[in-house]
């Protein structure tokens, strides 16, 4: 057993001594060229690297211009970058400027102008105002009997109004419209046809505007800004195109209610003796009506009696800065 084991133990370090000749070669020959890295190569590239260290570069002479060119790209492109944000931010920044000052020099009121209470856009039945002023007002959409003794009334009393007239009437009566203009009252739209406004659509109501407003510019060249509907009928859609067309929608405090006939002295006392005559009342009246003409210098000298100015519309209404009250007083927002 033990020869055989000895035996073994030969073979085994026969073999061992074999394989080690095979890995290490002839141990005579001189094996320099089989190490990697050679001790003179490692020598030649500590003395590379020294070489570029002194000259401030590193990691291969051809490759770092290349580094240095990226890297400097990237610091172009991002000088590019911030300068164009700068850029846009300025133009940006100047735009919003010029908005602003835009808007606050065109539209300085407007946007403290409100006609609209809780959902309703409302038209102007009187002024709030300090001053006991009042104003008259006439619709002429048919007849003109007496017009001219109206026109001589309130010349006689020096007193100015406003007349809102119907494309038909202006038609009909040329000379009066130049004879209203030229003894110093407003001239007021009352539409083209006198329809109900709130049945129409947005582009009939405001062709009903623009029509008469033609008319009167290229008869007398005036610019009316003054309207009010027909039978006083409006929606929120008649006052909001009434607008679009430049004009202030114009109702009335007080009714004189002259066209139910019921004579002279019940004009004058409706008027008068209202429990709405206060300042800035606006009073409706028609110059069409059988006993205007008639009533009218008792309704003057009874106004004037109490401390009222009579005034047209136009001076009595606030032109800018202002907002509507829920029973369409019109109030200054200075």
């Amino acid at each position: 057993m033990r020869k055989k084991e000895a035996h073994w133990n030969h073979k085994m370090k026969l073999v061992l001594h074999e394989l080690e000749e095979k890995i290490q070669g002839d141990p005579a020959q001189d094996r320099t060229n089989d190490i990697w890295p050679r001790p003179d190569q490692v020598e030649a590239w500590n003395a590379q690297r020294s070489k570029q260290r002194t000259g401030g570069q590193y990691c291969g002479s051809a490759a770092q211009p290349d580094s240095q060119s990226k890297e400097e790209q990237k610091r172009k492109s991002f000088v590019r970058d911030v300068l164009i944000q700068v850029s846009k931010s300025a133009a940006f920044a100047l735009a919003t400027v010029a908005l602003i000052q835009g808007v606050v020099k065109v539209l300085p009121d407007s946007i403290t102008v409100s006609s609209s209470v809780g959902g309703r856009e409302l038209p102007i039945y009187c002024v709030e105002t300090d001053k006991k002023q009042v104003a008259l007002s006439f619709d002429a959409a048919w007849g003109n009997e007496d017009t001219g003794r109206i026109l001589e009334t309130l010349k006689k009393h020096n007193v100015k109004v406003t007349f809102f007239m119907t494309g038909g009437w202006v038609e009909s009566y040329p000379d009066d419209v130049k004879a209203i203009l030229a003894a110093g009252h407003d001239l007021g739209n009352h539409s083209e046809n006198h329809k109900n406004m709130s049945q129409i659509s947005d582009e009939e109501c405001q062709e009903e505007l623009m029509k008469v407003h033609t008319k009167v510019q290229e008869l007398t060249g005036y610019e009316m800004c003054l309207f009010r509907p027909p039978y006083g009928d409006y929606d929120n859609h008649v006052i909001t195109n009434a607008h679009k067309c430049g004009y202030y929608p114009i109702q009335w405090s007080i009714d004189s209610l002259d066209w139910k006939d019921y004579g002279a002295d019940d004009i004058v006392k409706r008027v008068v003796e209202s429990d709405k005559l206060n300042n800035g009342a606006i009073i409706l009246m028609h110059n069409g009506a059988k006993y205007t003409a008639d009533a009218l210098e008792r309704v003057i000298t009874g106004l004037q009696d109490k401390g009222y100015e009579i005034v047209p519309i136009s001076q009595l209404i606030y032109k800018d800065k202002y907002h509507m009250k829920a029973d369409g007083t019109q109030v200054s927002g200075e």
